[in-house]
């Protein structure tokens, strides 16, 4: 049972009511409309957009990723709007730190940071608007959280959101941020700056483009 009938079978009138003042998004939460569309009703605040960054293990780049996304939310003074984690969809790093060569490229250029790695699991989807892959095995394997959870947050490529990468179709090789596990600390760095390129794009973007 969708969010919507919960509350007409709940609350009857008053649900159709409370309906009218809290419009529900693509994920299913309920989300309070503004002053504008209120009129002098005023509205509670809405629950934070919450953006979830993903790779594999959760140890490199989607730390990064997270990292550098509050930084630039802040930037922008976007922080009490939007929610930024992160997680992998495997389980091989649950409970520990980023890699080691993750927090030495977020130190040096001044990311603050404080991680523990988690698996995204179908659960995450009822609370989730906005899924960033960091590649396509992440994106596919999104895609099958997404239809067991019954729920229908956005995904998108982290990549995508770069101006020089827009044009590419979802998924696609060369949206990849390409994972650094294996290699030294250079291929750290240059995840760092995909994931700047990006970030930047997404911060414009988010705030036309949330549902």
């Amino acid at each position: 049972m969708v969010y919507e009938d919960k509350v007409r079978t709940s609350w009857g009138r008053v649900g159709e009511f409370l309906l009218t003042f809290f419009p529900v998004p693509h994920s299913g939460r309920p989300r309070a409309c503004g002053q504008k569309e209120c009129g002098d009703y005023r509205a509670p605040m809405a629950a934070p957009y919450r953006v979830t960054v993903v790779c594999l293990g959760n140890i490199c780049r989607s730390p990064i990723g997270e990292a550098v996304l509050r930084a630039r939310l802040a930037e922008a003074g976007l922080s009490e709007v939007y929610q930024v984690d992160s997680a992998g969809t495997g389980d091989w790093h649950l409970g520990h730190g980023a890699d080691p060569r993750s927090i030495d490229v977020l130190n040096a250029h001044g990311y603050d940071h404080d991680h523990t790695a988690r698996q995204i699991t179908s659960s995450w989807m009822a609370d989730t608007d906005l899924l960033l892959a960091m590649d396509e095995s992440n994106y596919r394997n999104l895609q099958q959280l997404i239809t067991h959870s019954g729920w229908t947050p956005q995904l998108r490529m982290m990549r995508s959101f770069d101006p020089a990468l827009s044009h590419l179709p979802e998924p696609h090789p060369e949206l990849d941020v390409p994972d650094p596990y294996y290699g030294g600390p250079d291929g750290f760095l240059d995840v760092l700056r995909m994931i700047e390129r990006a970030a930047d794009g997404l911060v414009d973007w988010l705030p036309q483009h949330q549902l």
